[in-house]
């Protein structure tokens, strides 16, 4: 069934926004209809259902959301010699990441410029050229064409090399956008957020471990979980053995039964910023989650227990300090930027996590560990205590976001209030929001163009 523009349901028993979840969420929209959704999106609320469901809508998300905005996709330490690459799909996008032979990562749409065969298919790899399977175009990994058999007189190679993808490298970390006049505001956020990550010397660590976890759930959902950490005390016994679970919270919120990890947290920052002073790293926090294209968050606050890293008792658990660091006791420079990246670097090693829209209702989470390039395993870590942490938190948090899509799902869903420790979720949908109706002003206008022409 089609939601026809006048149709809106009502629900006396919420004083929230009107229900969508039966009507909207059981069939098809047209572009009125999400742009209606669009605009009746009500602040402090959860989004109505065909926001997480609809094909539709996932279609939008995908077109103004991952092919718009700055994405990240990896470390500089995934792809760390010449031709080594890793290939990242969204949506129908395929992407090339390759270091290419002067140490330059550069990124390609995995397309030929033949017959557009794609190139490379798997996952990750190392090669010298890049050569197309079919009929064996063969492209550099700086994407510049060398080889096309036999062709036409007066064929010119140079115009043809691959396709180039906007590529840009803050503190180690790749971010790509697709479009090509990529937001300009990634010059901004790389200069707040590139001083609490140079420390960590992200570009002199190793993969240790990368695990990939396909949750069923819209990516939306997988981003607003991260976003708060409400459900931390309840559901994460793993991390809260680190991370306090007061986060969130203003301090005058603060439940009586969370004052004594409160305190301990008082005392942990004493000494975490102590620690940065004497290292040269920065820790006040920056919060810039809507109100521009790439939206971010950053900080470095204290862990619990030995206060070192995410591990069960918060001890380091790889043995070797990144970079010129002089102590464990850093605590976590947590890093989150929108759409699809949340990020913690510790004294030790550093774990990123990017998010990939698969389907309305399948969401690739892939979690990296990166350790000092000359760690060893099983001398200077222990890849179970390096890893029990977040592998069993993603575990825990895929289970959270299915049963809030199964939930969303259904024709009883009507949005509901965020509490106030659930500010940074309203952010990132606001944020969300204003990608949308930035989108669409933009195809208007290239519309109307398009017709005065």
């Amino acid at each position: 069934m089609t939601l026809a523009p006048e149709q809106k349901r009502t629900d006396s028993s919420t004083s929230g926004p009107a229900g969508s979840g039966a009507a909207a969420g059981s069939g098809g929209h047209g572009r009125t209809d999400i742009d209606r959704l669009i605009d009746e999106r009500v602040p402090g609320y959860s989004l109505a259902a065909p926001f997480y469901i609809s094909p539709e809508f996932f279609a939008r998300d995908i077109e103004a959301i991952f092919a718009s905005t700055w994405i990240f996709v990896a470390s500089a330490a995934e792809v760390p010699e010449p031709g080594d690459y890793l290939t990242v799909d969204i949506g129908a996008y395929s992407v090339i990441v390759i270091r290419d032979d002067d140490g330059e990562i550069r990124a390609h749409h995995n397309v030929c410029r033949h017959r557009g065969t794609r190139l490379l298919n798997d996952l990750s790899g190392s090669v010298g050229n890049i050569v197309c399977g079919y009929h064996q175009w063969t492209y550099t990994p700086a994407g510049e064409l060398i080889s096309a058999g036999v062709q036409a007189p007066g064929f010119d190679r140079s115009c043809f090399s691959l396709r180039s993808v906007n590529l840009r490298i803050i503190g180690g970390l790749i971010f790509i956008c697709l479009s090509p006049t990529p937001p300009d505001d990634i010059d901004e956020v790389a200069e707040v957020i590139e001083p609490y990550l140079t420390g960590h010397d992200i570009a002199g660590t190793k993969v240790a471990a990368q695990s990939d976890l396909i949750e069923d759930s819209n990516w939306k959902l997988v981003m607003e979980n991260n976003r708060e950490c409400y459900h931390c005390e309840a559901g994460h016994p793993e991390l809260t053995c680190s991370f306090f679970p007061t986060y969130g919270y203003e301090p005058d919120e603060i439940p009586k039964r969370l004052q004594p990890a409160y305190q301990r947290y008082l005392d942990a920052e004493d000494q975490l910023h102590a620690d940065c002073d004497r290292n040269g790293l920065p820790y006040a926090l920056v919060e810039e989650l809507s109100g521009r294209p790439t939206g971010f968050r950053i900080e470095r606050a204290a862990l619990d227990g030995k206060g070192e890293s995410y591990t069960m008792d918060g001890s380091a658990a790889s043995a070797k300090l990144l970079g010129n660091l002089d102590t464990f006791v850093l605590g976590r420079a947590s890093l989150h930027v929108q759409p699809n990246m949340w990020f913690h670097a510790m004294g030790d090693h550093v774990v990123t996590f990017s998010l990939l829209p698969l389907a309305e209702d399948k969401t690739l989470v892939r979690t990296t560990w990166l350790v000092h390039a000359d760690a060893e395993e099983g001398v200077d870590y222990d890849l179970d205590n390096l890893t029990t942490v977040w592998l069993k938190t993603n575990e825990q948090d895929a289970t959270f976001c299915e049963r809030g899509h199964l939930g969303i799902s259904s024709p009883a869903y009507v949005p509901g209030p965020y509490a106030p420790t659930e500010s940074q979720v309203d952010d990132f949908v606001t944020w969300y929001i204003e990608r949308l109706k930035a989108h669409r002003e933009q195809r208007t206008v290239r519309f109307e163009g398009a017709e005065r022409r």
